[in-house]
């Protein structure tokens, strides 16, 4: 267990979130890497900006995770597109050291995010008393 308050907090907003709001937490968390890469490129910072893409390159992997194709195979398959790509032009940035693709991935992974924001989930009692309430 981590002494550090950061790391406390953090894992305990992971540990009692819903699942939309780990899928925004990750959406947050790969933002914020590509930003970290954005500036790392432009500092000159080699060695952290290849760790910072490499973290956003495994959060887009985990998000393709949680889809679910069996509930929403178009969407499923079309986002599953989109973060390969994201994950291509991240590598394109890397390689070739320039900031255009990281620019577009920030864009792309914030307007998922602002999506996934929209989304309202009522807490887990008020689920309950819903489906309570169908029957």
């Amino acid at each position: 267990m981590s002494t550090n308050p950061y790391d406390t907090y953090l894992e305990a907003t992971v540990l009692s979130a819903d699942p939309t709001e780990l899928i925004r937490l990750l959406y947050r968390t790969a933002i914020e890497s590509v930003r970290d890469a954005r500036a790392y490129l432009a500092d000159g910072e080699i060695a952290a900006r290849c760790r910072a893409i490499s973290k956003a390159v495994a959060l887009l992997a985990e998000l393709g995770l949680c889809l679910k194709p069996d509930i929403e195979p178009r969407l499923a398959r079309n986002l599953t597109e989109l973060y390969d790509y994201m994950r291509r032009r991240l590598l394109t940035a890397n390689l070739n050291q320039v900031d255009a693709p990281l620019a577009e991935v920030v864009g792309l992974l914030e307007n998922l995010l602002e999506a996934w924001e929209k989304i309202d989930v009522p807490p887990a009692r008020e689920q309950l008393e819903l489906a309570a309430a169908e029957f």
